[in-house]
């Protein structure tokens, strides 16, 4: 049997959705509070650990509250809420900031939940719309109630980038857990409003217009499942602003490539149970684990170019492409290997199953190199301080991160760490790699460098 709602009634979830938006807009006042800006979510706190039943207890309650008898999740909102507030408060997070995060993931949670109950549209993507609202509703207000002005280029990459981090975070891996997605959000857009990105509302459009593009098509062509398109949209959108579109082309070419070889002789690894899930579409945490080291590198260039860090700017390109030529590598490694008899483990080269973690072809060692090789020219390309000599380097530590990733799966993966675990540490290595070898052989100085 399905209960319905009477006419004229409110879902409880969207009634303490709303509620909890409710307290979420106390950081609209953070302006006029100046150093007591924390102080309403203290009270809110105070009240949350004061209130055991009543009317306000069963409007903020969750289920796993009525069985504790304190209102926990209001709490720890309020809570996280005064952290980020506190950072506002005494350190230089901005308070544009500390409005627009709060308002991000309050409101961002009333939309997912109206989602959930009147249409089938995926809850995340109500958070994400509703979220990017809440967002500009915070930042927008907080601005003009501080008497501040923010470029509409800046406000569109901070609305978006938010809601893009906090719909990930909150769809795979705090789906019912506050405080470490707004913490997370604040985090994200202190840095982005540190190194100023996104003054120009035109060329933050294009980025957004470009990565919808290609993330729509990434869905319809069943190569990404929607948390992986959010994955590649917020990555490729922070690297065309941050960065420049040669390295997005990069990227891109991660995207694109190793999705299609996620269908090469699909049937054929189905059957020997090393195929990709779900149709062979990669999901957000498989994005993520391939491509936050490269992302890390376009954050590394803007926070030298902002001031932020000291570092000589030839170094990151070098750090970049590596990271993404190993994850290509690897990808057609695993994924046309996959197909192939004659699988050996690395470590040993005894001939194991295929699907043995660690193990590798000869067919998926040259398409890992030959992906490589590919990140190696398009680098050589696009960046003008990877010559010829470059490309090589790039190759090879591409090459030194694919063998990582072997060697790992056939030590670590499943002991210590997650197939994703061993795709971020062999990206790292192959970053690692690249940029130390280009130091190594002088294409990078770093005479001078304080350390």
């Amino acid at each position: 049997m399905i209960l319905r709602e009477r006419p004229g009634t409110v879902n409880p979830t969207v009634r303490r959705a709303g509620a909890f938006g409710a307290v979420g807009a106390l950081a609209l006042a953070a302006p006029l509070l100046g150093r007591a800006a924390v102080l309403p979510f203290v009270l809110v706190a105070a009240g949350a650990l004061a209130i055991t039943r009543g009317p306000l207890f069963e409007l903020f309650a969750r289920p796993a509250d009525r069985e504790a008898g304190r209102l926990r999740g209001l709490f720890d909102f309020a809570l996280a809420a005064t952290v980020l507030g506190g950072l506002s408060v005494f350190g230089d997070l901005p308070v544009t900031v500390f409005a627009g995060s709060v308002l991000l993931v309050a409101i961002g949670n009333l939309g997912a939940e109206i989602v959930s109950v009147r249409s089938s549209f995926a809850p995340t993507l109500g958070f994400l719309t509703a979220g990017a609202a809440g967002a500009a509703i915070g930042i927008a207000g907080a601005a003009l109630l501080a008497g501040e002005e923010i470029a509409a280029g800046s406000l569109l990459l901070l609305c978006l980038t938010g809601a893009l981090v906090g719909a990930l975070v909150r769809s795979m891996l705090f789906p019912r857990d506050e405080p470490p997605v707004l913490l997370t959000v604040g985090l994200v857009l202190w840095f982005l409003a540190a190194v100023d990105a996104g003054a120009d509302p035109s060329a933050v459009a294009i980025a957004v217009a470009v990565m919808v593009t290609f993330g729509l098509l990434s869905y319809v062509l069943d190569t990404a499942s929607l948390e992986g398109v959010l994955a590649g949209v917020l990555l490729g959108l922070v690297t065309i602003v941050l960065a420049g579109y040669e390295w997005f082309a990069l990227l891109l070419t991660f995207f694109g490539v190793g999705g299609l070889a996620t269908k090469f002789r699909y049937e054929t690894k189905l059957e020997r149970g090393v195929a990709e899930e779900n149709g062979g579409n990669r999901g957000g945490v498989n994005v993520l684990a391939n491509s936050l080291v490269a992302v890390g590198a376009v954050f590394a260039l803007a926070a030298v170019d902002a001031g932020l860090l000291e570092s000589p700017t030839a170094l990151v390109p070098f750090a970049f492409a590596g990271a993404v030529a190993t994850a290509l590598g690897d990808t057609l490694s695993s994924e046309i290997g996959g197909a192939f008899d004659g699988t050996r483990l690395i470590t040993s080269f005894e001939e194991v199953p295929p699907g043995t973690d660690g193990a590798v072809t000869w067919q998926g060692t040259l398409a890992g190199a030959l992906g490589t090789t590919t990140i190696g020219v398009l680098a050589f390309v696009a960046f003008p301080d990877v010559a010829l000599l470059g490309a090589a380097v790039v190759a090879v530590g591409g090459a030194t991160g694919m063998t990582v990733d072997s060697i790992l799966g056939a030590t670590a993966e499943g002991r210590v760490l997650g197939n994703a675990g061993v795709n971020f540490a062999a990206t790292l290595a192959g970053a690692l790699a690249a940029a130390g070898l280009a130091v190594a052989i002088g294409l990078v100085s770093v005479t001078g460098l304080a350390l």
